[in-house]
């Protein structure tokens, strides 16, 4: 096979993911600012046939290029980002996020005069009811091009570039040209939103989807027939001079046309889909990446689909975490063991989707009965419940040089198994107290050991309108005692 058609072996693309560390990249186009107001539905309006939403949270996230470079530099590249921001406080915040996100924002321009883009959508149990827009889709003056291209080459090198092209005016033919002279040999991969894909000419790769590609030829393409998909594709690449395509098929996953040879259809990783906002974000950070990274395209291509098939299983734009590509490459079931970061982004999910978060934590070491009971009683006080574990180091720090009997890993994956459970997270702290700032649980569960003013967290929970749980305690069942009995039983012998 060629270098562009090259097939992973098994280990291959989990790997590649750890050759994104330190890489620079490039996001050039349109950014925007998410809002999301969550809420539940339970009438209709006296004044209106529309529903209330009795609004129960709401978030601010990045969006357009700027949820680009957040997946970017959430696996651990450097990601600089170009575009313009009005000024505004829509603005001034999208750029504190970036800045949390540890984005490079140096050829970000403030424009007096021009408004950020801002969505707003209403969600209610993981359904968009609406929508709202306030937008400034001008071209950029060409003395804004300057000055954005000037900013631009001020970062350092890029190992790629991207163009996520939302045709809100900061692509310009201009701007584009601007770019690629700094390009150098870097891979330059394009999120195309204008039909005349000439614009983009050398570009390496564009990653139209299937209603896109039908906007640039003038007709409709049936997505079941690659071959005539793959043969209006090749027509616009030899047109507009660029090397390959990608396009993007939702569910049915992706259909590579490379430079040379037959087009590979890549199918999707079958998963439940929540949410296909910021899919196509993450998968062209994906592609730009592996391309980065100097692995094949047809590898690209494949870590891609399978980050965007890990996107859609959350509500709203989210930067994916590396482990949950390398369980959706290594085709694994969706694992119940988060990170501090799966865990920000599943607990910001159920929030769209109206549920209510539960809480507890402990370390449980040698799992019991009245673990059990703790456990499935805290499980019926909501719809997700979430166990923050103490780790290792944790535990010896709390409990002594001598425990936990059971590694964190185990203690992690027994916990998991419980069908009643729904997520662990192992905590490094002496509390929990940072998971809860994560995870912003409604309510809060400790046994009954504990009295309410004794309990992390409380404070936190009950300033947002939730609650401290305290169960019963099982009589004569804790992992003292039986550390205990079973030291009694080794003297006896």
């Amino acid at each position: 096979m060629s270098d562009w058609l090259h097939a992973a072996g098994a280990d291959a693309l989990p790997a590649l993911l750890a050759r994104y560390q330190g890489l620079q990249i490039w996001v050039v186009g349109d950014l925007m600012l998410d809002e999301y107001v969550m809420g539940a539905v339970e009438r209709v309006s006296p004044e209106a046939p529309v529903p209330v939403v009795r609004v129960s949270d709401t978030e601010q996230r990045l969006g357009g290029a700027a949820n680009v470079a957040r997946q970017v530099a959430a696996l651990g590249a450097r990601a600089s980002l170009a575009g313009v921001a009005g000024d505004d406080e829509a603005g001034a915040r999208m750029l504190q996020l970036c800045q949390a996100a540890n984005i490079d924002t140096r050829a970000v321009l403030t424009l007096a005069g021009r408004r950020t883009i801002r969505k707003q959508r209403v969600v209610s149990h993981s359904q968009q009811l609406l929508r709202l827009d306030w937008e400034d889709a001008r071209p950029c003056a060409p003395h804004e091009t300057v000055r954005l291209v000037s900013k631009l080459a001020e970062c350092a090198r890029p190992d790629a570039i991207i163009l996520s092209d939302y045709a809100k005016g900061v692509l310009t033919p201009e701007a584009i040209a601007g770019v690629c002279r700094m390009r150098g040999t870097a891979p330059l991969v394009v999120d195309p939103k204008h039909r005349d894909f000439t614009r983009y000419r050398g570009a390496t790769t564009v990653t139209p989807n299937l209603r896109e590609l039908e906007a640039a030829i003038g007709q409709p393409l049936d997505a079941n027939d690659t071959a005539s998909i793959a043969a209006a594709a090749r027509a616009l690449l030899e047109g507009a001079h660029i090397e390959s395509m990608v396009v993007t098929l939702g569910n049915r996953g992706m259909l590579l046309i490379p430079p040379r040879g037959a087009e590979i259809a890549v199918p999707a990783i079958g998963r439940e889909v929540y949410d296909v906002t910021g899919a196509g974000d993450t998968a062209i950070a994906l592609l730009a990446l592996s391309l980065a990274a100097q692995a094949p395209l047809l590898q690209a291509v494949q870590v891609a689909n399978a980050a965007a098939g890990v996107a859609v299983g959350y509500v709203g734009a989210v930067a994916v975490d590396a482990s949950a590509i390398r369980n959706a490459l290594a085709a694994r079931p969706d694992t119940k063991i988060l990170s501090r970061e799966e865990l920000a982004a599943r607990a910001a999910s159920w929030r769209m989707e109206g549920k209510q978060i539960v809480a507890t934590n402990g370390c449980f070491d040698l799992l019991h009965a009245g673990h059990l009971a703790l456990l499935s009683h805290a499980a019926k006080l909501g719809d997700v419940l979430v166990l923050a574990i103490n780790s290792d180091a944790s535990v010896r720090r709390l409990k002594g040089p001598e425990r936990p009997l059971v590694p964190e890993a185990e203690r992690a994956a027994l916990l998991a198994a419980l069908t009643f459970v729904d997520a662990v997270t192992i905590f490094d702290e002496d509390t929990p107290l940072e998971v809860l700032q994560t995870l912003r649980p409604q309510v809060l569960v400790k046994g009954g050991d504990y009295k309410p003013s004794e309990v992390v967290g409380r404070e936190l929970v009950e300033a947002s309108g939730g609650r401290v749980e305290i169960v019963p305690l099982t009589p004569e069942k804790s992992t003292s005692s039986l550390v205990e009995r079973i030291r009694g039983i080794g003297k006896s012998r």
